[in-house]
Order: structure tokens, then sequence, then C-alpha cells
């Protein structure tokens, strides 16, 4: 609490009384994110990429044309584009007020009150959180496509599973590491359809139509109608506007990376402006090139309404070749993951933010020593999306006729009560490598390569006694080594917490080998 000239000021993320500006960087009582890690790029491809341009193009332009507002899909991007604009001047001038991660949570709650604050926070965490999974779903599908093109036949909840993971470590380091991959992602994406804009722009001259970027067109739906001999149905003008909408999702991101840029009270304002402005531009030219690939408005619906996932394709390939359609199949499962991946950081930005104020557990309002970075709130953003998905994969299989994993295996109280056994040592055996590993290498001194060949005693171990369990089985039953098993690896993990800074390998040595014969 502070008192400026007769005026309590409590330093709190929710309601506060009037101020002139609001910088949690101020604050000393809160774990901080790395001030100024990012620029005004970095903020742009954190952000910019949770709009997935590509994505935008390939899933939601088909979509407007041939259930929307048909030709005029390009206009409804220019309208999208002039309102957007002017909610930006405001959500700029609260950009320009309150510099924190919390986003729409901290802003509602100084504008509003708190309870309303908190009611967006958690609306945001639990809508980020469900917007990651679906672009999981999405990479796990166009990525489990390609592979099998290539003759390598994988399940899509691998894929999926994959990319969560791959998610979690990179967001736990710095900020910084983030921003350099999303913006690799995301300059292959914009070369990628730019490139292909050019080439329908030059060699389709003829199929442009001025019309598609005629302001009426916007508000005007598809008519029914026949293309080819197949009937088209008619389309609706509000659906291809909210899809022009939709594709802006993620701008909004900005303000969520104010504690983490160089001067944010300019840098996130141009941000927000640069990527409104910018996609605009890039969406209206870009559909309209995906329009013009086609001889037709009716043929382009044709194709939007029978087979979308093709309609950025089939031009692409016509006009500029193979490569331009197989770079625009594979930036398609880049920017998946690097959409994902902005949502996944900004969800972890949330949940940092709520923590610290003990709107959520404190634990995850820290930050990680070196990294800087929300590690906690990360690796629970991770754990949330790999729990929703799980759940999304058991509730698919309990509806298939033919399963992966036939769910009736766990009917049998051995073999479960052996998975829920093997899940709890896994998951104790991690942990353990991990802390054991930083304490060779940081406390002992060891290098790498050593540590590694510390480690082999336990696979030595591991191999023996696989080959002495699998004979006991034959001869005694599974009960007493489904007991001894777990016993012994219990203890040897109970062992390994009692060593200290003091303790030799010989002291590791033990533990490892109680754990391997269990």
């Amino acid at each position: 609490m502070s008192t400026e000239g007769g005026v309590a000021e409590t330093h709190h993320e929710g309601m506060l009384p009037v101020v002139e500006s609001v910088d949690v960087t101020d604050r000393k009582d809160i774990h901080k994110l790395r001030p100024g890690a990012v620029g005004l790029v970095g903020v742009l491809f954190l952000t910019v990429t949770g709009s997935a341009p590509i994505s935008a193009m390939l899933f939601n332009t088909p979509i407007a044309v041939g259930f929307g507002n048909g030709i005029g899909a390009p206009a409804g991007f220019l309208f999208a584009t002039v309102v957007l604009v002017i909610f930006s001047v405001g959500y700029v001038a609260m950009a320009r007020k309150v510099t924190t991660a919390g986003g729409f949570y901290s802003f509602i709650s100084h504008g509003l009150n708190r309870e309303l604050g908190m009611a967006s926070g958690f609306a945001m965490v639990a809508a980020y959180s469900v917007f990651e999974v679906s672009l999981v779903g999405g990479f796990a599908y166009f990525a489990q496509l390609k592979a099998a093109r290539y003759g390598v036949h994988i399940e899509w909840y691998w894929f999926g599973f994959a990319m969560i993971a791959l998610i979690a470590v990179l967001a736990y380091f710095d900020v910084r590491v983030s921003a350099r991959i999303l913006g690799i992602t995301l300059l292959c994406e914009i070369v990628t359809l730019v490139a292909f804009d050019l080439v329908i722009f030059t060699s389709a001259s003829g199929n442009v139509s001025f019309n598609a970027i005629n302001p009426v067109n916007a508000f005007k739906a598809f008519p029914a109608g026949k293309s080819a001999g197949t009937a088209l149905a008619a389309g609706a003008a509000g659906i291809g506007i909210f899809f022009a909408f939709w594709s802006w999702v993620g701008f909004e991101m900005a303000p969520n990376y104010g504690e983490e840029s160089t001067n944010p009270k300019k840098n996130v304002p141009r941000a927000l402006y640069i990527s409104v402005i910018g996609l605009g531009i890039f969406y209206t030219l870009t559909s309209w090139a995906g329009i013009s690939g086609y001889h037709s408005i009716g043929g382009a619906a044709n194709v939007a309404q029978n087979n979308s996932a093709n309609f950025y394709f089939l031009p692409a390939q016509h006009y500029g070749g193979l490569f331009l359609k197989d770079c625009l199949s594979w930036f398609i499962i880049t920017g998946s993951f690097a959409c994902g991946m902005a949502f996944h950081n900004t969800t972890a930005r949330y949940m940092y933010a709520l923590g610290r104020e003990g709107v959520l557990p404190r634990r995850l309002g820290r930050t990680h020593v070196k990294h800087q970075s929300p590690h906690i709130a990360s690796t629970t953003q991770s754990v949330v999306a790999a729990v929703i998905l799980l759940t999304t994969f058991v509730l698919i299989e309990t509806r298939s006729a033919e399963p992966l994993m036939p769910l009736s295996i766990f009917k049998n109280r051995n073999r479960s009560g052996s998975f829920a056994m093997m899940l709890c040592i896994g998951i104790a055996l991690f942990s353990m490598f991990y802390f054991l590993t930083q304490y060779l290498q940081n406390v002992l001194g060891y290098s790498p390569i050593r540590t590694g060949v510390g480690f082999l005693p336990m696979t030595a171990g591991i191999v023996i006694a696989a080959t002495l369990s699998s004979r006991l089985v034959g001869r005694i039953g599974i009960r007493i080594p489904l007991l001894v098993g777990p016993s012994l690896a219990t203890i040897g993990i109970l062992w390994i917490s009692r060593i200290t800074p003091t303790s030799s390998y010989f002291g590791v040595l033990g533990p490892l080998v109680v754990i391997a014969l269990g």
C-alpha cells in the first residue's frame, strides 16, 4: 500500500482507484517475467502466429466463399478490418494505461471491478485452453496425412501428444525462444501465401473480379445454383462475416506480453495496429487470390462446398506447380503448431497473472529463476491440454465399433492394477531421472557423458530383473512379484531422497540398483 498526494494506491491487479498508469513491472512483491526480452518484432511474432494466417485462409476462406457471401468474402475481410481497427483504438488506450500479463483480466478489473475481471480471466483460460487443443487436433490430422503420404502410418493422437510435449519444453524456457520459433514459422507462412497471391494475380489475371472487394457484396449471401452439374446450396452473409472476424482471433494477445517487451507503452499499441491492419490487407488479398484461382465464382463455391480441404491446393498446383502446393501443405502443419504454441503461451500468462494475485494457486504466479518464464503455469497448461486430448480420445474410443484400445481390458483387476502401478512408477522415475541428472552434473560436477554412464548399472539391473521376474511369474504367479517389485522401487526412491550435497556416487548407485530390481 502506498500513498501519493493523499490518494491511497493498493498494489493489486484487481480493482484500483483511478490512476494515470499502472505498470506491474514496478512492483517488488511478485515474481516477475523477463523485462525487455522482446521488441516490437518479437511481440508481433508472438501474437500474429495466434491468428495463424495460413490456417485462417485455408480453413476460413472456403467456408466464407461456399457457405457465406460467395464472391463478397474478400469484402467481408475488409469490413472486419475496419471494425477491428475501431475496436483497437479503445483496446490500445487500455494497453497504454495498464502494462501487465493479465490482458482482459487486468483491463476489466481496473475498468469495471475485480469480480468481472476474475470472470473474464477464467473465461480466457478456459477458451484458450480449448483453442490450443483444437489446434493440436488440426496439427495431428494434417501431420498424419503427410506421414501417410510417405508410407509412415502413425495414429493421430501420437502426433497430438508429441505437439503438447514439445510446446511444454519450448515454453519452459525464455520467451525469446518462443519468439524465434514462432517468427520462423510465421515468415514461412507469409512468404508462401504471398507467392500464391503473386502467381494467381499474374497467371490467372483474367479471373480477377473487382466485385470481390465491393463492400456491398460483403452483405450479400451466395445464391443457390449449379456448377458443373452439381447443385450448390445457398449461403448466408452472416457466416462469411463471422469467419472473417474469426480469422483475427489471437491478435488481442499483444498486451499479455507487455511486461516482457521493451517500451511496452509504445510497442504493444504498435503491434496491435500493425497486426490488425496488416492482417486485414493480407487476408483480403489472399482470399481474393483464392477466388481468382477459379474461372467463376460458381466453380470456386463448388470446390468450397464439396472439397474445401483442396480449395487453395488446386489452384496452387494448377498455376504454381506441385512445389507451391507442397509448401502450403507443409506450412499448414507448422502453422497449426505455431498457433497452438501462441495460445499456450498466452494461457500460461493468464494463469500466471491470476496466480500471483491469489485468484488461482499462488505457485502459478512464480517465474523460473534463470529463464524468468511462467514455467509452473506453462507446465500446468500442458497438463490441462493433455488431459483434454486424452479425454477426447477416450470418448472417441468408447463410441468406436473397432477401438484402437478396447476399454474392456481395464475390467480385469490384475491387469488394471498392473497398469496403475506402472503409471505411478513411471511418474516417479521420470522425476527421479530429472533431479538425479541435475545432482550428478551440478553437485558432483559430472559431465553429460559421465552422467549417462553413471545410469548404466540401473539399465543392467532392469535387464536382469526382467529376465528373472518372467521366470518367477510362471512358477509362483503374478501376485508376489506385483507386490515386491513396486515395494523395492519405493524403497529405492526413498533411499535416493536421503542423499546430501556431500554424498558420493556410491550413495546414488545403491538406490539405482534397488530401483532397477523393482
